[in-house]
């Protein structure tokens, strides 16, 4: 009798041990997913939201024009977004992203309206504007070997300065915008797919993210991108010159940020230098960390970022269908931003 009470307890116990055994098995199945596959954790995020959304508000949340609105309220900040994932896959941070954006409007505007110059060659100037800011950034990280942190910070006060200096603080009119040079609001005009209502702004976007994805995953760049923030020593010992490719990240940047700046024209119609004080680059950085880019460098997917403005934008529109007071909005995004880092210390953790 005891032998079989004695039988029946070991086996049971080997039955717990399989069971537990399978649960970890699982999990680190769970685990490897989500590492090899970054931007499924913000899309599984981004989906629950809309039916959590939809489900309390009702159809008018679900309606084409509803979510055709968040993606083009989220634009600006998704293509921002997209600038500062390449610098934070590289293990840094540009917190002069958004102000570069700024900067870069207003040279844009100035040209076509002051100084006559043709909307063309604006953009391009413009455009300059954004690398040559970015390519400071660049040199001063990968040359002079200082922290992106502490650059990024003075370049940021740098291009604010300078960009109320040279504007003084003076906003382009919408309508002098428009009468003078509309090429510069191209990116405001709009069309319709059934009830959707899209914008051109909306359209660069998801190109220059698809397109930036591409190059991340397909190309020898994207992998001694990838390389860089993962490892810059090992990158190094592989023969990847690691200083040009922290200076083309921050340059292309920079870049991207002016384009930025050209979408935000077509989206807000006027060019404000204030507008410099507006929190664009924590917005930028909020979207890349809500979509599951890394802090450390060398993981994530540039789909993660898009996915991380539509949450926040989701939120945001939700919320505010609800008429419930603006501040839960911050709340939530911090949270969010607590939850994404903790996922990817726990993913790094396990499946690292």
């Amino acid at each position: 009798m005891a032998e079989a009470q004695e039988f029946e307890k070991v086996l049971t116990q080997s039955e717990t041990s399989v069971a537990s055994f399978e649960d970890r098995s699982t999990l680190r199945k769970i685990q490897h997913f989500l590492h090899s596959t970054p931007a499924a954790v913000p899309l599984i995020v981004l989906v629950m939201s809309i039916i959590i959304f939809g489900l309390t508000i009702g159809g008018k949340f679900f309606s084409s024009y509803t979510l055709t609105l968040i993606l083009q309220q989220i634009a600006v900040v998704g293509i921002l977004g997209a600038a500062q994932t390449l610098v934070i896959l590289t293990a840094g941070i540009d917190l002069s992203i958004g102000v570069v954006m700024v900067i870069s409007a207003v040279v844009m505007g100035n040209c076509a309206i002051h100084y006559g110059i043709p909307s063309g060659i604006s953009v391009i100037i413009g455009l300059a504007v954004g690398g040559l800011c970015g390519l400071l950034n660049g040199v001063l990280v990968a040359k002079v070997k200082l922290p992106p942190f502490i650059v990024t910070l003075g370049t940021w006060y740098i291009v604010m300065a300078t960009n109320f200096i040279y504007s003084a603080n003076e906003t382009l009119r919408d309508a002098d915008v428009e009468a003078i040079a509309p090429f510069l609001q191209v990116f405001g005009e709009s069309f319709k797919v059934g009830k959707a209502v899209f914008t051109l702004g909306v359209v660069f976007m998801l190109i220059l993210v698809i397109g930036l994805w591409y190059a991340l995953n397909h190309t020898a760049w994207g992998r001694h991108l990838y390389a860089v923030g993962d490892d810059p020593e090992a990158a190094e010992l592989a023969g990847i010159r690691t200083d040009r490719v922290l200076l083309g990240t921050y340059a292309l940047a920079g870049v991207i940020a002016g384009l930025a700046a050209w979408v935000s024209i077509g989206r807000n119609g006027s060019i404000s230098p204030s507008a410099a004080v507006t929190d664009y680059n924590l917005q930028a950085i909020t979207a890349a960390v809500v979509g599951g880019i890394s802090l450390f460098g060398g993981r994530g997917s540039i789909l993660g970022t898009l996915f991380g403005a539509l949450i926040v934008g989701v939120v945001s529109m939700g919320l505010n269908m609800l008429g419930a007071d603006p501040q839960w909005k911050v709340l939530l995004t911090g949270v969010l931003i607590i939850a994404a880092v903790a996922i990817d210390q726990w993913i790094r953790k396990v499946a690292g």
